[in-house]
Formats: structure tokens, C-alpha cells, sequence
């Protein structure tokens, strides 16, 4: 049996005390350990972009972390959008409007991807949004719906004409 280390991890600005192997896997901690079950693993391999969380705000992906390493550094996890857990951030009211989600696997990683670039530019184009959403995959929708979430977003309330 290996020997465990404990970890202090900063993840949606609560701190977590942990006790982990070195060779633990940041999204398998995260995931059993924490019971923050919105970041999924897909591949294990980096490719999917289902485990995507945020890290000193940009888009990392959890399977390729150990908990090690991740100690001292803020973590952002789907769960951690909001900080009221009872509304969603505009972003995520957008997704559900455009209908930019099916089955939900891919939804966490597109969510924070999505967050990371609009906080980086908060007005992109559809080429700009395409790019960074090229590393996470999603068998369902086609993209283009979660591209009109984004953009809505991105393009602010639409005025009513009178």
C-alpha cells in the first residue's frame, strides 16, 4: 500500500483538507474524495475536455493533474460557478435557453472553458469561441447551439424594439 500524503486543496473557495496518494489522480480527488461529481472523465487522456476546471482561472484538465500538485493553487469546479447554488451564473441560463446541452456529459467542461474566455474576452467572435472550445468534444449537439449560448452571452440582453 503506498503512503499517503495529506494535501490542502482551495477548491470553489473552501479549503479541503485531503489525504492522498501521490499518484491520485486531481479529478478522481475531486470527484470521490469531495463528492463534486459535475467534473466528469471521459478519456482519462486530456482529449475530452469533460474534466475541465478551472485553475488560477484557466482551463486545466483534472485528469492530467495529481492532487499533489494542485496544492496552493484556486480551483474552480461547475459547482463553484455560482456562489449561490440556487441560481445559475447567465452563462449557464444561456446554455439552458439555446438549449446547448443533451445528454450533459461534455456541459461542465464547455461551461468552464466558456467562463475562462469570456472573462479573457468578453466579447469574441464565433471563430474566437470555436478555438477555444476545439479541445473539448461533445457527441450530441453539433457545437452550434453551445456557440449561440455563448455568443448570447458575449453579445449581452438583446433591447426590445418598440
Amino acid at each position: 500500500m503506498a503512503t499517503k500524503t495529506s494535501v490542502r486543496l482551495t477548491i470553489n473557495h473552501e479549503s479541503y483538507d485531503v489525504e492522498v496518494e501521490p499518484r491520485w489522480l486531481l479529478s478522481d480527488v475531486i470527484r470521490h474524495q469531495l463528492g463534486l461529481t459535475g467534473t466528469h472523465v471521459g478519456c482519462e487522456q486530456g482529449v475530452c475536455g469533460a474534466c475541465t476546471i478551472l485553475v488560477d482561472g484557466k482551463p486545466e484538465r483534472s485528469c492530467l493533474m495529481f492532487a499533489v500538485q494542485a496544492e496552493g493553487l484556486d480551483i474552480i469546479t461547475v459547482e463553484g460557478l455560482s456562489p449561490d447554488v440556487k441560481r445559475l451564473t447567465p452563462l449557464q441560463e444561456s446554455f439552458r435557453d439555446h438549449h446547448a446541452l443533451q445528454c450533459g456529459y461534455c456541459t461542465s467542461g464547455m461551461l468552464l472553458t466558456a467562463t475562462a474566455l469570456l472573462e479573457k474576452d468578453p466579447h469574441p467572435s464565433e471563430t474566437t469561441i470555436r478555438e477555444a472550445l476545439s479541445g473539448n468534444v461533445c457527441r450530441c449537439t453539433g457545437y452550434q447551439f453551445i456557440v449561440d449560448a455563448i455568443l448570447a452571452v458575449a453579445n449581452g440582453p438583446k433591447e426590445v424594439q418598440e
